[in-house]
Order: C-alpha cells, then structure tokens, then sequence
C-alpha cells in the first residue's frame, strides 16, 4: 500500500508539474510558484487527490541537502572563511531586527508572549531554497554577489540551528547549555574528519576509479547523504551536514563534474518541496491566519531588502548590488517552517500561530520570486534578456 501512495504521489507532483509549469511558461509566470499551488490545489484541503503529504514532506528534504551539498562544492575554505567573517555582523543585526519586528507583530495581533517570541524568530531568516534557486550559477560561483549570498544564508542556517537546539532543550531534561556545547564542538570534530575522510579515502578512490562515471556518482550521493546523517547524529542538522560534506571536495578537481551530475537530481527534490510546502496548508483556517500574515509578509517584504541594502551597503562599494542581494533575501525560510512545526508539536505555538507562519512563507516565497524574476538575472526569469544559466 505504502509504495502504491509513493508511485500515486510521484505521479500527480511530476504530471501536474508539468502542466501547470507548461502554463506558468506560457503566461509568464514563475515556476516556484506554479508548484505551490499545485500543491495546495490536490493536497488534502484542496481536491484532496493527495491525502498524505508528509510522505512527500519528507522525501523534499533530500532536495535541500543537495543544494547545499552543491554549494559546498564551489566554496573553496579559504574564501568561506573570508566571507562568513564579512557577513557576520550582517547576519546578527539583522537577524535580531527581524525577530523584534515579528514579536511586535505577534503581540499586535493577540498572541501569547512565548508564541509571539517563536513568530519573531521565525522571521529571522531567509530561504536558502530561493535565494540560490533564483541566483544564476556564474553569479553563484564566481561573482561576489554569490560569495555574500552563501557566506550569509550559512550564518543564517548556523543560528537556526542554535535556536532548533534551544527549542528542543525546553522539551527534554537535558540542560540547554549541553545541547550547545555538543554542537560547538560537533561542528570543527566533523569538519576535521571530513578533511581526513577526503585526503585518506575518497581522492584515492576517485583517481583509482575515476574512469567509473556512475561510480563517481553514486560515491558522491553516499558521501554527502552520510555525512549529513552523521551531522544530524551529532546534533547539527543534515543541511550543515551536507555542506561541509561539499566544502570538503571543494578543491578536488572532480568537484565540477559532480555538481553537474547532481543537479538534475536537486531539481527533482525541490520540486517535491514547493509541491509540499502548498500541500500542507490548511485552506479551511486561511480566513483566521489571513490578515496576520498578511500583516507579516508585507513587513518582511518591505523591511528586508531595506535592511540588508544597508547593512550590506557597508561592506560592498557598489549600491546595486546591495539592493539585489536585499531583494533576494527579502522572504522568510523553510528553517521557519521547520521551526513553526518544532514549537507546535511541542504544545508551546498554536494551530493557528504555525499556520500564520506558513501562510507568511507562502506569501513570501511568491511575491519575492515575483519581483526576482521580473527584476533581476536568474535561470527563471521571465524576460530573455534576464534569463542567466
């Protein structure tokens, strides 16, 4: 029964796919936003075709870890390390604006004060999934734009987990301090290991057999999916996982052809997600969670991409290129999904608070790959003269 769900599910996702990108290319449209309606139109509170949508909410994860597996590759240690040093004040301040700007929100609009605590840390961050879905790949790898982008979203993904970690520690008896040190000295154990792991292991393999092509392939799928399980192991998540799992076979020469190969693959993923994301929203409580979100999306929307021309403003001579990284980072993530559903197993965010959360991603997610795609070079773009591979 259960591969029977997973074969139905894969066709109405990759079928429907197809027809509604086949008309969001027709009319212009972005194709993000395609697969999220599609989601919400045969997930369980639309037509109904697709009545288990976790099962597909779990598969999607795979596509993130591969995107940031494919980061890795192109991010050699010694420019990451420059770059997350650039961004950090970056990635703090406003890290710290946009969760006050959510809790005063929150407050406004009758929530509790921990819940509204929890919907401004929500707002914190900003999608990994868009801000590089929609960034062309030579900008992504060679331009300094790419460089801020990564350095920052890592900065970002580093202080979800920070605050996954102290979220997790009010549920258990295990002190939050121990959930913290166990992470910090998690991080630079694995990074140390994945250095070893490479240099000893996997380069002897790759020049012994690097004839294999699916050899090198499937090497590639195993190392970073195990190393993200052995992050997660130890604390981290399986996204950071990944990454260092990247970083580490960044300065191997083989690192291109791997992360040519596994793009259509990452692909495949992050359509499942975006299916997923609009899949899980319960349209029957949209009238109650509506004018919040609303609210939310608009102020992020519009705040974001002010704060980060500023702040990036300051360590970048060129004007324009604050305002497109603002604009591109200018939504909430799917860590504060992920973070709105922690809280809300945990009995500590309502029904309805998760949902305004969700709501505010969905809305967020579309109007900032709207005006991306309308405005700026991305793979996507509607307009030929801003379409970049």
């Amino acid at each position: 029964m259960q591969d029977a769900n997973i074969a139905s599910s894969f066709f109405l996702i990759f079928t429907g796919a197809a027809v509604v990108a086949t008309a969001a290319l027709y009319t212009r449209q972005p194709l993000i936003i395609a697969y999220i309606a599609l989601g919400a139109l045969l997930g369980p509170y639309g037509f109904k075709l697709l009545e288990h949508p976790e099962l597909t909410t779990e598969i999607s994860e795979i596509g993130i870890i591969f995107l940031l597996f494919l980061l890795g590759l192109d991010m050699q240690p010694r420019s990451l390390a420059r770059t997350i040093k650039e961004t950090s004040i970056v990635a703090l301040l406003s890290s710290v604006l946009f969760a006050v700007l959510g809790w005063i929100i929150a407050l406004a609009f009758g929530f509790t004060g921990l819940e509204a605590v929890i919907i401004g840390l929500c707002c914190m961050f900003s999608s990994t999934i868009i801000g590089i879905k929609l960034l062309p790949t030579t900008v992504l790898h060679h331009k300094r734009s790419g460089e801020l982008m990564v350095g920052l979203l890592l900065l970002q993904d580093i202080i979800a987990i920070t605050t996954l970690l102290a979220l997790t520690g009010m549920n258990t008896d295990t002190p939050a301090l121990l959930h913290y040190g166990r992470a910090l000295f998690a991080l630079p154990l694995l990074a140390l290991l994945a250095w070893l792991a490479v240099r000893y292991l996997l380069i002897p393999l790759l020049e012994r057999f690097d004839r294999f092509q699916e050899y090198i392939f499937l090497l590639a799928i195993g190392w970073c999916l195990g190393f993200a399980e052995l992050a997660h192991l130890a604390g981290l998540s399986l996204e950071i996982g990944a990454f260092i799992a990247g970083v580490s076979l960044a300065s191997h020469p083989i690192s291109l052809f791997i992360a040519q190969s596994l793009k259509p693959l990452r692909d495949f993923f992050l359509v499942i997600f975006f299916f997923s994301l609009g899949a899980n929203f319960n349209l029957a409580l949209l009238d109650q969670v509506i004018i919040a979100a609303s609210v939310l999306a608009i102020t992020m929307l519009i705040i974001k991409p002010l704060v980060f021309r500023f702040l990036f403003g300051r360590i970048v001579d060129n004007k324009s290129l604050a305002w497109d990284l603002g604009f591109r980072l200018g939504q909430i993530s799917e860590f504060s999904l992920l973070l709105a559903f922690l809280a809300s197993s945990m009995g500590v965010l309502s029904n309805i608070g998760a949902h305004v959360v969700q709501a505010t991603a969905i809305i967020t997610f579309a109007i900032s790959s709207y005006i991306v795609v309308l405005n700026f070079p991305s793979p996507v773009a509607v307009k030929d003269e801003l379409r970049r591979d």
